[in-house]
């Protein structure tokens, strides 16, 4: 369970990665997908709660809806959209193309956006 901090610079870290335009498509994408994640921890660790796994990102929203308000389903849908529809045409595939890639920079900038609000 890391701290608000280390979630911070795991975000930090992971955007400059994914936002690199030497490395490859599939590294970028892994990286806008865990930089997200360290993001949407970030928040909740602002709050005393841990998700501990990606794959609990959207329960844990769920059952604490005061973290995003309002934005709640849109932080987890966008995440969601990123770890199962767009990250494995990278990661397992070659079935990407450059409208996936636009996709997921797009689905990331919404979850930075809201949860950079939330931090503040």
């Amino acid at each position: 369970m890391g701290s608000y901090n280390e979630h911070y610079t795991l975000y930090k870290n992971f955007k400059k990665d994914a936002e690199n335009q030497d490395n490859y498509e599939g590294t970028r994408v892994e990286a806008y997908f865990l930089s997200a994640y360290h993001l949407i921890e970030c928040c909740t660790a602002k709050n005393r709660i841990h998700i501990n796994k990606h794959q609990k990102v959207r329960a844990v929203l769920t059952d604490n809806p005061f973290i995003f308000m309002e934005d709640t389903e849109k932080v987890w849908r966008d995440f969601q959209r990123i770890e199962n529809q767009l990250r494995p045409k990278f990661a397992y595939a070659l079935k990407w193309t450059p409208f996936d890639m636009k996709k997921v920079e797009e689905n990331f900038k919404d979850i930075e956006d809201v949860c950079l609000k939330v931090l503040t």
